[in-house]
């Protein structure tokens, strides 16, 4: 076996990129204080190509060279915008249709493994600060709350592994499940 060389990998460049199908699902980031989290937020996001991210309150902004370490060009490909309140991101992604969706352990939540999406349905998936996770008032607005199931004594994933559990756990059950 051998691997590949990055010009055997047929990569979009930004502009086909950005004129391609994406995944229906924008990632809400409430004020992220990592900046590196930021970034590889950023480069997953591209990995799934997912239509935007919203950037919440303390949550750093591109360009900056701590999100660019990580994200390795993908703030260039991917839609995004800023929102000094995280309420005012989840508001205006309502009015566009999505589904609210905080990434979070909470009463009531959904197993990420026992979600089932909906065909033409729209996600958005909010992910929390570090620390405090999902805001207060975040949380009295999503429509619903998926967990990611887990098993060890620490009780929380870094927010970048949590990322990108969730946005495969969507691209598998949206495009891989569905082009079968």
């Amino acid at each position: 076996m051998r691997k590949l060389k990055l010009d055997e990998l047929n990569r979009a460049s930004v502009e086909e990129f950005k004129a391609q199908q994406k995944l229906p699902v924008a990632v809400v980031l409430d004020n992220v204080r990592s900046m590196h989290n930021v970034g590889s937020i950023f480069r997953t996001c591209d990995g799934f190509a997912v239509e935007k991210v919203c950037l919440c309150g303390i949550t750093g902004q591109p360009p900056h060279r701590e999100i660019e370490k990580t994200a390795l060009g993908a703030t260039q490909s991917i839609n995004w915008a800023y929102y000094s309140e995280p309420l005012q991101a989840v508001e205006q992604l309502r009015k566009e249709g999505y589904k609210i969706m905080a990434v979070e352990q909470a009463e009531k939540s959904v197993m990420l493994n026992e979600f089932e999406t909906i065909e033409g349905e729209k996600y958005a998936l909010v992910f929390g600060n570090e620390v405090n996770g999902v805001s207060e008032e975040v949380m009295k607005a999503i429509d619903t709350c998926i967990e990611i199931p887990q098993f060890g004594t620490k009780h929380s994933f870094n927010i970048v592994v949590s990322a990108g559990i969730v946005l495969w756990d969507f691209f598998s059950k949206i495009v891989v499940n569905t082009s079968k």
